[in-house]
C-alpha cells in the first residue's frame, strides 16, 4: 500500500513486509548526489593535471635580446672571438680587439641604441631578481639536477663541474638564479641540459660580478650588475649582459639559443615587440591557469565527455522515475 509519512514531502512505498523503500523522488536525490560527486571528482582531476604544469614565465629582455655582449664602461677582447648578435657598451663608449675580434651583428658603442638596451636590461635584471623563489642553493652546484625553478644563494655560487638542469620534457621550462654575490665556474666545466631545457629559457641575475673558466661550456644568460669575463676558450650559448661594468673576452664563441616552443597554439618565444617595446615583462607562456599545455586539454576534453555522459544518465533516471510514479 501507499503511505505518506507526516511532515515528510516525498512518497515511500511499503512492502508486504511492512519495510518501506525509496519512492522515485527519493532515489532520483540519491542519484543526483553521485552525479554531483563524479562531476567533483573529475573537476578536481583536471585543476591537478593543469596546476602540475604551471611555471614560470621567461625574463623579458627587450631589445637587449639582439646583443651577445653588452657592457657598462668597456669591452675588451683577446684573440678571435667570435659573438653571432650585436656588440654593445653604455654608458661607456670603449670597445678593444675587434678585430681579431668578430660580431656578426651591429655593433653600438655609446649610442642610443645601446642606451636602450642597458635600459632592457636593468630592467630584465630587476625582473629576474624580484621572482618568487622555489628553493635555496649555496656553494657549488656541481653534479646536482636541478627541476625548473627560481633558485636562490645568498653569497657566492660555483659551478666546478657538470650541472644538470632537467625541463621534465618541457621545452617552455625556465630556470632563473639569483646569485647575490659572485658566480665562478671553473676549467672545462659544464651546464648540461636534458628533457627539453633550452638555453634561452635560463637567467643568472648576479649581484656582483661573473668568471667564466678555461674552456668551460656555459648556458644560458648572463646578467651581471658589475662585469663579466670570459677566460681563454670559454664558450657561451647565451648572452653576457653587465650593467655597471666591463665584459672582458678572450678566444670566446658566443651563439645564440634558438627557442622551440610546446605548441605553436600555446606559447611563442618572447619579442621586443610582443613584449610591449621590449620593456615589460616576458610573455607568461608556462602557466597552465593561462594557457592549457597541451598535456591538459586531454583531460579538459576527458571531462567534458564525462560530464555530458553524467547528465544524459541522470535525465534518463528522472524519466524512469517519472514513469514509475504513474
Amino acid at each position: 500500500m501507499l503511505t505518506i509519512s507526516p511532515g515528510q514531502k516525498h512518497v515511500q512505498n511499503e512492502s508486504s513486509d511492512g519495510s518501506r523503500t525509496r519512492g522515485p523522488r527519493a532515489r532520483h536525490r540519491t542519484a543526483a548526489g553521485a552525479a554531483i560527486g563524479v562531476v567533483a571528482l573529475l573537476a578536481w582531476a583536471v585543476a591537478g593535471q593543469s596546476a602540475a604544469y604551471a611555471a614560470d614565465a621567461p625574463v623579458g629582455l627587450g631589445t637587449v635580446s639582439a646583443y651577445s655582449v653588452l657592457a657598462g664602461t668597456t669591452v675588451t677582447n683577446t684573440g678571435p672571438t667570435t659573438l653571432v648578435g650585436n656588440l654593445g657598451v653604455n654608458p661607456g663608449s670603449a670597445i678593444t680587439g675587434f678585430p681579431p675580434g668578430l660580431a656578426a651583428g651591429a655593433t653600438h658603442a655609446g649610442d642610443a641604441q645601446a642606451g636602450r638596451a642597458q635600459s632592457d636590461l636593468t630592467t630584465a635584471y630587476n625582473d629576474a631578481a624580484g621572482r618568487a623563489v622555489t628553493a635555496s642553493v649555496a656553494g657549488d652546484l656541481v653534479g646536482q639536477t636541478l627541476a625548473p625553478g627560481v633558485y636562490k644563494s645568498s653569497g657566492p655560487l660555483a659551478v666546478s663541474g657538470a650541472l644538470t638542469l632537467d625541463g621534465k620534457g618541457n621545452p617552455n621550462s625556465v630556470f632563473i638564479f639569483q646569485v647575490a654575490s659572485t658566480l665562478t665556474t671553473a676549467s672545462a666545466s659544464s651546464i648540461v641540459l636534458t628533457n627539453s631545457a633550452q638555453a634561452c629559457n635560463i637567467y643568472w641575475q648576479v649581484g656582483t660580478s661573473v668568471t667564466l673558466g678555461t674552456g668551460s661550456a656555459f648556458k644560458g644568460n648572463i646578467l651581471a650588475l658589475t662585469s663579466i669575463t670570459a677566460t681563454k676558450g670559454a664558450t657561451v650559448q647565451g648572452r653576457a649582459l653587465a650593467r655597471n661594468g666591463q665584459v672582458s673576452l678572450d678566444t670566446n664563441v658566443f651563439t645564440t639559443p634558438g627557442c622551440a616552443t610546446a605548441s605553436p597554439s600555446s606559447s611563442t618565444t618572447p619579442t621586443p615587440a610582443a613584449s610591449a617595446g621590449g620593456r615589460s615583462r616576458g610573455l607568461n607562456i608556462d602557466t597552465a591557469a593561462e594557457v592549457p599545455t597541451s598535456d591538459a586539454v586531454p583531460a579538459i576534453g576527458a571531462a567534458a565527455v564525462s560530464t555530458g555522459l553524467v547528465g544524459v544518465w541522470m535525465l534518463s533516471r528522472k524519466k524512469r522515475s517519472f514513469r514509475g510514479a504513474k
